[in-house]
């Protein structure tokens, strides 16, 4: 399969290994042209044309908006709708404009975990300044039981990671019901923003559930993706009533079957506007993620 890189100067650390890994870079301004190409088939770029199918190409791609690195530092806006992710990917994970509550891609909709708890299904027209998602095939099936805690469950994924490829990606879903989960979400923030764990210090909303029923999505990102994501983990969760869901710091689960899709593709779709192109994304925010990702309310610094 013929893949472009675009924005060479961008990242360039990164691209050395794209040739490898089949990473592509799309300046957002193209993302009318990557919506139409989903549908007629091909896009045109320069001199080349690149096939983009969404049942041949897309469908074996992890698709990003933006950089977790560019959240983390405040970049709350976008130029991206709900409606053209969903182009990209059936499942997923993100946010909203504004770090207004939690992203859970399934089933080819968009469900918004708000600040008061409450789950709905997302506009079509709201601005996406981060997600990831992809077109989610069960490649790798791993039954597991008496999990007793978010360490635990991890450490069983890392397990099968490591059979079956542990520089690829990996999307996962798991539909089941939760002895104990513990999930928050955020409400919005209004410009100018602050950083991610400012805005999650002062806005952040945390859930227990008890014998809950729901589907929990993921993603796994390989090491060398340290500077555009996070490497490990990230995982979301939505009620099967769609009525509740958010960000998990914690869980326990008795049993059930996780599915992971695997992906070797990965696309970025960089913002193409001021603000954006304003942040010094060569600064390590590896610490403020971490925090953003693992911490509760209190324990953030």
């Amino acid at each position: 399969m013929r893949v472009f890189v675009f924005l060479v100067l961008l990242y360039a650390n990164i691209f050395a290994y794209a040739a490898l890994r089949k990473v592509q870079v799309i300046p957002m301004n193209l993302k009318k042209k990557i919506v139409a190409a989903a549908v007629a088939g091909t896009l045109a770029f320069g001199l080349g044309a690149y096939n983009a199918n969404a049942a041949e190409t897309e469908r074996d791609s992890i698709a990003q908006v933006a950089l977790l690195q560019s959240l983390a530092q405040g970049y709350f806006g976008g130029t991206i709708t709900a409606g053209e992710l969903l182009a990209l990917g059936d499942t997923g994970i993100g946010t909203f404009e504004g770090l207004n509550g939690e992203m859970i891609v399934m089933d080819g909709k968009m469900y918004q975990a708000l600040g008061d708890g409450r789950v709905i299904v997302t506009p079509d027209s709201t601005i996406i300044p981060y997600a990831t998602v992809s077109f989610f095939d069960k490649d790798v099936a791993l039954p597991l039981k008496n999990i007793k805690n978010k360490a635990e469950f991890e450490k069983a994924l890392n397990e099968t990671v490591e059979k079956n490829g542990k520089n690829s990606f990996y999307m996962v879903r798991l539909d089941a019901e939760f002895p104990s989960i513990l999930f928050r979400s955020e409400y919005g923030s209004k410009p100018p923003y602050p950083t991610l764990v400012e805005a999650l210090k002062g806005k952040q909303t945390e859930f227990t559930e008890k014998n809950i029923k729901g589907t929990l999505i993921g993603l796994y990102c390989p090491s060398y993706m340290g500077e555009l994501n996070t490497p490990g983990w990230h995982f979301h969760f939505v009620s099967q009533d769609k009525k509740k869901g958010g960000h998990i710091l914690e869980l326990s689960l008795n049993k059930g079957t996780i599915y992971l899709d695997k992906s070797d593709k990965f696309t970025m779709i960089v913002p193409d506007d001021q603000k954006f192109h304003s942040f010094n994304l060569a600064k390590d925010m590896s610490a403020d993620i971490k925090s953003a990702e693992h911490d509760t309310k209190g324990n953030m610094k």
